[in-house]
């Protein structure tokens, strides 16, 4: 299962709203449906070019349970049906056990399920979701707004510590993490029960929210089953559900039993079951083929390219395998080193990505196990048609390097091609030799593997330029993890959140590299006086440097704003939050008010943190003063461009207007060679004869999901 930070840096010298680095929506900007409400959908629509699909439940409407009837499917182990927590239950929480406001479709769309609708408020942060009468839970209750907010409120209450608030669309509501933090009160929560069928949710800024609305974290819990058992509602026998299926038996990281739920009422006009009874959910084997073979499961996932080898040379097996593509992209992330070389030419970079025959690779070392791909889309993903990635051309990609001044080769240092250990990528070591022996027999450039442990690969791939990077490229990995505008671009765009990337000037690198070896920068320290030392700020003349610099460098701030085009503003300048002057000011009264020395330390650490480039831990903060007026002061304007076109397909509300500027910004990547993508991910799986509605997984965890679908025949 991969998984990433909820929340990824911070933009450019502005704050912006933090994304999930997960996943998206639509086959293409110009397909996608309505909901109930007249709202565009977000949806994905994941086909494949290798292999066969597995077969759809026909028409619109529910199936008819057939008594008796069972399938069994093997997934990864599942330690609880908590759906506040990160784990295998996600793979049954999301409309298959609960059924939130919105889930997703056969399709892999975002579709309506509790809802009926939803509008927007003009400042696009509130949103007002209408919900069906109709629907019940198993002990025959009517669900609610009350239960969502019940749902949302018990998660966020400052007694829960173990609630996942990331995984779900509390991520994003107004105060919510200030009141889990018991700073303010629930009044001032954004969550509102309008009445009995009618929900209020404010977003702390704009988000489109309906891609965190089929998450588990965002399912209604029965507030009956919750207060009469405290902790353990949702183990077997205590489990009230509102899905198609109810808990009959559940043993932690073992077999999950789920049988149809009498009392489930779904969406009127959409295909919300299959007609399945019994559904046994067991932990995934190591020899998922041999356990296919003998019986003991009916749906499985083939997890090596042996088996896939074995299964396409079996002709009984053959005839039952199934392919889809994942939203995942694999692909070489330029290392942005400190040192100067001729890789620093595009020209150089792109007779690599020209060079590249990415199908023996997918072919010889992944043995059919994805699809090869020049661009960040696997099929039907809504940019795939409006992406232009560089051809595989060899002879353009040799007069490239001549035109350079290195033909065949001559003058081109060692590329270095980054890969994790096999723990971490246990294909990527294979992956790089072939690209090393593709570009040493097509362009004569010599290549070393270079293997990271875990931290450093995610550091690599994750956090800027590394000082012992050398020219060359990551073997980076692009996953989503749910649907989300912002992921778009299938992470392409990962180092447009930090400075000293791409084509930033060498010594932007370096800065970046000088920044975060210290706790403390120590040029800062001799400026601004030393954090460390407890009577530091506590005579307000201690604060002379800091005052001085804040003043400036927000009034530099402020004119580099306002001299942007006026589009921009909105994420220049986020109505609802604090200006730098006034969350300077703030730290100032902290100051004036604090009642002892160590108050008063404590601010002046607060005020040096907000100016100066503080890195604790070595990390750097890319939101303080000192850095974001060197930001604006050296990037260039194709930079400073990318940066604003990703602020706003990130914020978008809708994929259509979300699609075409996330395409602008990735484009520009594929055609200066800064990303150079090679396959997209493929899952194989195995499905018995007359089974149908398998739901592959094409999220970050992979396997299966949306297992209420299946039907036998």
């Amino acid at each position: 299962m991969k998984k990433k930070n909820a929340f990824l840096a911070l933009l450019l010298s502005f704050s912006l709203l933090s994304v999930t680095a997960c996943s998206n929506s639509s086959n293409s900007a110009n397909e996608n449906g309505k909901n109930a409400a007249g709202n565009s959908n977000t949806s994905v629509k994941a086909t494949s070019d290798v292999g066969q699909t597995a077969v759809k439940n026909e028409g619109a409407s529910d199936l008819e349970i057939k008594a008796g009837s069972s399938v069994t499917v093997f997934n990864p182990k599942i330690p609880t049906l908590d759906p506040t927590q990160w784990q295998g239950q996600i793979l049954v929480g999301q409309g298959t056990l609960l059924e939130g406001l919105y889930g997703y479709n056969q399709d892999n769309e975002i579709v309506p399920k509790i809802a009926t609708g939803y509008t927007v408020s003009d400042d696009k942060k509130t949103w007002t979701f209408t919900l069906r009468k109709d629907a019940k839970w198993s002990n025959g209750d009517p669900v609610t707004a009350h239960d969502f907010y019940f749902s949302y409120m018990y998660q966020l209450d400052p007694a829960n510590t173990t609630a996942q608030l990331w995984l779900s669309v509390l991520n994003f509501v107004k105060n919510g993490y200030a009141y889990h933090a018991g700073s303010v009160s629930k009044e001032e929560v954004g969550l509102k029960v309008v009445d009995d069928y009618t929900l209020e949710i404010t977003t702390t800024l704009p988000h489109a929210i309906l891609g965190d609305m089929v998450l588990s974290g965002s399912m209604p819990m029965n507030p009956k089953a919750v207060e009469a058992n405290p902790g353990k509602w949702f183990e077997p026998g205590n489990f009230v559900s509102n899905g198609p299926y109810m808990v009959k038996s559940f043993t932690p990281n073992g077999e999950l039993v789920m049988v149809s739920n009498p009392n489930y009422v779904g969406a009127a006009g959409q295909l919300n079951h299959g007609n399945v009874e019994t559904i046994h959910v067991l932990p995934a084997t190591t020899v998922p083929v041999e356990d296919y073979m003998s019986g003991h499961a009916d749906v499985v996932l083939i997890q090596s390219a042996s088996d896939l080898q074995y299964v396409k040379k079996t002709e009984e097996l053959k005839s039952q395998l199934y392919t889809a593509a994942t939203y995942a992209i694999k692909y070489l992330l330029w290392s942005n080193p400190t040192t100067e070389s001729p890789y620093d030419k595009k020209e150089v970079r792109q007779a690599i990505a020209k060079a590249i025959q990415r199908k023996p690779i997918v072919e010889s070392v992944l043995n059919g196990m994805g699809g090869a791909t020049n661009i960040f889309a696997s099929p039907g993903w809504p940019t795939e048609k409006l992406e232009q990635g560089l051809p595989e051309d060899l002879e353009a990609a040799k007069q490239l390097l001549k035109d350079a001044g290195y033909e065949g080769g001559k003058g081109l240092p060692t590329l270095s091609l980054y890969v994790g250990v096999k723990q971490v990528d246990a294909q990527g070591e294979q992956i790089a030799l072939a690209l090393g022996q593709l570009l040493q027999q097509n362009l004569g450039i010599k290549t070393e593997l270079v293997q990271l442990n875990e931290a450093q690969f995610n550091a690599y791939q994750y956090s800027g330029p590394q000082g012992d990077a050398k020219p060359g490229f990551i073997l980076a990995s692009g996953a989503t993890n749910w649907s989300e505008p912002g992921s778009l671009d299938m992470g392409a765009t990962q180092q447009l959140y930090s400075i000293g990337t791409l084509d930033a000037p060498l010594e932007a690198t370096k800065q970046f590299v000088d920044w975060t070896k210290e706790t403390y920068y120590k040029p800062a320290i001799e400026k601004y006086g030393d954090p460390d030392n407890k009577n530091a700020g506590v005579e307000w003349s201690d604060w002379a440097a800091l005052e001085k610099a804040a003043k400036e460098d927000i009034a530099f701030l402020d004119k580099w704003t306002a001299e942007q085009p006026a589009d921009w503003q909105p994420y220049l300048k986020q109505p609802g939050l604090p200006t730098a002057a006034e969350q300077w000011q703030q730290i100032v009264d902290l100051w004036k008010n604090a009642k002892n020395n160590d108050e008063k330390h404590a601010a002046f650490v607060t005020a040096w943190t907000f100016v100066a480039p503080n890195a604790p831990g070595g990390k750097l903060n890319q939101n303080a003063l000192d850095v974001q007026v060197y930001y604006n002061s050296y990037q260039s304007d194709t930079l400073r461009d990318l940066r604003m076109w990703q602020a706003q397909f990130v914020n978008a509300l809708t994929v259509e207007d979300a699609a075409p500027i996330a395409a602008k910004v990735v484009n520009n990547l594929l055609e200066e060679a800064y990303a150079v993508p090679l396959y997209y991910q493929q899952q194989y799986f195995l499905v018995k004869p007359g089974i149908t509605g398998v739901q592959s997984n094409p999220w970050a965890w992979g396997n299966f999901y949306g297992l209420h679908l299946l039907s036998v025949e």
